[in-house]
């Protein structure tokens, strides 16, 4: 379905323009001509020319881009305007629409995945324009889903349960800093552990994957973020992995870092779209990855439920203590009190996306969200800020890492218990046109 009141809001403020004939599709008079630019691979084509418009008028919109350098070039050189664009958006559903129905369900999973990056890219240019959505209408428009949020409420007995974990005196945000204080990488410390974190990583997702040959990734270290990691993928199955030093890093984020920005996480997820779809295919919107798009609750959900997968909670436990903890000059005896809470702050995830909802939608002030993501989060009063920091700019994106989390992983753990079975369909995941959509339905792209 069409978010027709944003569609038409685009088209009366291209009106004038459009009128002209400025931003209107090119009349095409010839049978063949129409043809040809209406076809899937043309539309695709044009998909990605605009994604990379829409990342010119606002920066970070296009995470990763690894198509012809002469189309980015282009999108720089000669600009297009808001109306313009708001327009060639409305162009491109139209035509994505007019395409006749195919007996290959690849072909429609494909027709299915550019739909919905139009739907977030019509959302994401009214955003653009200044247009503004509660929380919900905005999760909605932009990646395709609507969270279940719980009242904080819900999330009290989960506190109670880590009051007998971290005993004390004092607000409980503040014990649990104070224990994890003791769990800190140092510094001179922290190029080893990440090493040899991201290095396990990849090796236990290669027993599974085919990576290609040649990949490989650089790793930084950053400040002045507000996100703690990130990857931007190069293309040539290349990738940037960042680790932001604003606040101390605990010896668990090596870990998570190492599995959700790289293996099995972020870097293998851009690199299986580039060989399979784009290379392998010739499916030019894989080439392009628009931030605010289905396409990210996706990238998201599998690089957290990737942590997991390849370090069962048993198993990361043994591997830390024994490896990452003596290279950190970390006390491994203390592994498994450490663990402890982390296992138990994890059932207090979706407490963040309903402080975010309610800071967003303005029903609680800044001061406030980060009061509550110090004591629903447990976590310091600079890194509550951190979060809050977050939600300013990425706004309802928070949404793709617990709730796309949990939909990754509904989905791949129906496909079978064994390891191997999900991670076949974990390879799967990253290697088809699949959107939150499939995962709530249970469909696979060829069905």
């Amino acid at each position: 379905m069409r978010i027709i009141g944003l569609a038409a809001a685009c088209l009366v403020l291209a009106g004038p323009a459009a009128a002209a004939g400025s931003a209107a599709a090119p009349v095409i008079t010839e049978t063949a001509g129409l043809k040809t630019a209406n076809t899937l691979d043309a539309i695709a084509t044009d998909y990605v020319k605009l994604t990379l418009a829409l990342g010119e008028q606002e920066a970070g919109y296009v995470d990763a881009y690894f198509g012809p350098t002469q189309w980015a070039e282009a999108a720089k050189s000669d600009p297009r305007d808001m109306r313009e664009l708001g327009n060639a958006i409305i162009v491109l559903m139209e035509r994505l629409d007019a395409l006749p129905a195919s007996d290959d369900p690849l072909s429609e999973a494909r027709k299915r995945f550019l739909s919905a990056q139009l739907e977030a890219a019509m959302t994401r240019h009214a955003m653009m324009l200044g247009e503004t959505f509660s929380f919900a209408d905005e999760a909605r428009g932009l990646f395709g889903v609507v969270p279940d949020l719980k009242p904080l409420a819900e999330f009290d007995p989960v506190l109670e349960e880590i009051e007998n974990i971290v005993p004390g005196e004092g607000p409980l945000s503040q014990r649990v800093a104070a224990f994890e204080s003791g769990y800190i990488i140092p510094k001179d410390r922290l190029q080893t552990v990440f090493d040899t974190a991201i290095a396990e990583c990849k090796a236990r997702t290669a027993r599974y994957f085919d990576l290609p040959a040649g990949e490989n990734f650089k790793l930084e270290f950053v400040t002045g973020k507000s996100w703690s990691g990130y990857n931007y993928y190069q293309g040539g199955y290349q990738s940037l992995i960042q680790v932001n030093t604003d606040l101390p890093i605990f010896i668990g984020r090596a870990i998570d870092l190492g599995c959700h920005e790289g293996y099995p996480g972020h870097h293998v997820y851009n690199m299986l779209l580039e060989k399979n779809l784009t290379n392998g295919q010739g499916w030019q919107e894989f080439s392009v990855y628009p931030l605010y798009s289905p396409q990210s609750l996706i990238a998201e959900g599998s690089a957290n439920y990737g942590i997991e997968l390849a370090f069962s909670g048993q198993e990361r436990l043994d591997y830390e203590r024994d490896v990452l903890y003596p290279l950190a000059g970390l006390d491994p005896e203390t592994a498994a009190a450490y663990w402890a809470v982390q296992i138990a702050k994890q059932a207090l995830s979706g407490a963040r996306m309903t402080i975010a909802q309610q800071y967003l939608d303005g029903e609680i002030s800044r001061e406030e969200a980060i009061a509550l993501n110090q004591k629903y989060q447990l976590v310091s009063a600079e890194r509550a800020a951190q979060m809050t920091d977050f939600n300013e700019q990425y706004r309802s994106y928070v949404i793709n890492y617990g709730l796309g989390m949990e939909m990754v992983r509904d989905w791949i753990e129906a496909q079978g218990e064994a390891p191997v079975w999900r991670w076949k369909a974990m390879e799967r995941l990253l290697s088809e046109p699949m959107l939150p959509g499939d995962l709530l339905e249970g469909r696979l792209p060829d069905e």
